[in-house]
């Protein structure tokens, strides 16, 4: 039997370096002597004894991660290898371009989130995230090495009518009923990725995979484990990549800016839909790119921008997307702009950009949208309410909010309950009967669906 090492998370990297025991003990040495510290001196038992669970003492932490870093490509840090006082601490969204090691790395983050009841991963901000997506969507991965296989074609078949299941699952009744099975599922495929993929089933696993790890990414962000969705997701980019299909990355980074819309972090949801745009080729994911980033500016409060932005994706929808478009983003439709203007006026008119009137907009989306979309349908619906009441007419507000909420009451979603406090906060000037029984029927709503409210 292999042994089995006390601290996978360097065994992991080690592996990804591709460096021998021998040669990382002769780097860090350099790297040590470099720096000054010339009694540091590791041999190739040393390396071993640090994968077997033996924490060097700083500055050692330190100079293994540079080395590692150098190696693979990827900025870690001591926690990342295991190495951090209280732990390890994953604080990077970044894969090794090494298809198992990739895979490996995946069931680490499913584990974690699998056992924990909270989300107990770090949120990844700033340039480290924009620069994540832009390496991840241009990667080009190592070839597989392995001969045994994890999949064959009935496998492949089930995984992909699992995927189809789970995600009109996830738009009929929103992400909280759901989430513990997905995330299961996706541990199981990269235990089985592992093993191997058939070179004639590759592009199939991995476009599975790539939805796969989409949805899982959306669903965790749905219930609120942000950081779990920002690896999910990271992982669905790089299983994109391996299935030949780059635009169904750029559709996942769009879900990564959308996370970052939600917490109000505009200007790294602006710095992913560069990348994005940079990268989209096909007319559906170019619409999509265009309507998110006039969202991100009209939350910014740039209304010039925001109609330019979502200007650009009329006349992209206008022309037609094409004949052939992809099941993954076919969610982007007209209902679908309509309410990204929706959410862009109200921004807009909030700050007070704009003249507008969002409940036009959340009126025409809601006109628009399709059977089978309940929870947009719900927040579509809230928002209108939101809105009327936010433009002096309450009491047309207070009639659209309970038809939304009559099908709210079946979903779970944090996205919902932010539609919902926005409705509470929208009906605070009233106080009339009808408005006090209107946030009563909300704040009870909040309460028996603790899903959404999960942190």
């Amino acid at each position: 039997m292999a042994h089995s090492p006390n601290n996978p998370h360097l065994a992991l990297w080690v592996a990804a370096s591709g460096l021998s025991h021998g040669e990382i003990a002769r780097q860090v040495t350099a790297a040590a002597r470099r720096d000054g510290h010339t009694h540091i001196a590791p041999n190739t038992t040393r390396v071993r004894r640090w994968l077997d669970g033996e924490r060097p003492r700083p500055p050692v932490p330190a100079l293994l991660a540079a080395v590692l870093s150098r190696a693979v490509g990827v900025p870690l840090t001591p926690g990342d290898l295991g190495l951090a006082g209280a732990g390890p601490v994953v604080d990077s969204i970044q894969l090794p371009l090494l298809s198992e090691v990739a895979a490996q790395t995946l069931a680490g983050w499913t584990q974690l989130d699998l056992v924990a009841r909270r989300d107990v991963l770090r949120l990844v901000l700033g340039g480290a995230l924009v620069a994540a997506a832009d390496r991840m969507l241009g990667a080009t991965a190592h070839a597989y090495t392995r001969s045994a296989t994890g999949f064959d074609t009935d496998s492949v078949t089930a995984l992909e009518n699992l995927v189809s299941f789970f995600t009109r699952a996830d738009a009929t009744r929103g992400g909280g009923l759901y989430r513990s099975a997905i995330v299961a599922q996706l541990n199981e495929v990269a235990r089985r990725i592992q093993d191997g993929v058939p070179t004639s089933l590759r592009s199939r696993v991995f476009a599975a995979v790539a939805d796969l790890a989409a949805l899982a990414g959306w669903v965790s962000h749905d219930c609120g484990r942000y950081a779990a969705a920002q690896r999910y997701w990271s992982y669905g980019v790089y299983a994109a990549t391996e299935a030949g299909l780059p635009d169904r990355g750029v559709e996942i980074v769009t879900r990564m800016s959308h996370q970052m819309i939600y917490l109000g972090h505009h200007r790294d949801a602006l710095g992913l839909l560069t990348v994005a745009a940079r990268r989209a080729t096909l007319p559906a994911v170019r619409a999509l790119v265009a309507s998110q980033t006039g969202r991100v500016h009209a939350a910014l409060g740039d209304e010039h921008a925001a109609e330019s932005h979502l200007s650009a994706a009329d006349e992209l929808l206008n022309a037609g997307l094409g004949e052939k478009i992809p099941g993954w983003v076919a969610y982007f439709d007209t209902a679908e702009h309509a309410g990204a203007r929706a959410v862009s006026t109200r921004d807009l008119a909030g700050l007070g950009r704009t003249t507008q009137r969002a409940s036009v907009h959340f009126e025409h989306a809601l006109a628009l949208r399709q059977p089978g979309f309940d929870r947009v349908r719900v927040m579509d619906g809230i928002g209108l309410a939101a809105a009327l009441v936010s433009e002096g007419d309450p009491e047309r507000g207070v009639h659209a909010a309970h038809q939304a909420l009559d099908l709210a009451a079946r979903i779970d979603s944090t996205l919902v309950a932010s539609r919902l406090q926005t409705l509470l906060a929208a009906t605070q000037p009233y106080d009339t009967s009808t408005v006090i029984d209107l946030r009563q029927r909300v704040k009870e709503l909040l309460t028996t669906h603790p899903t959404t409210i999960a942190a």
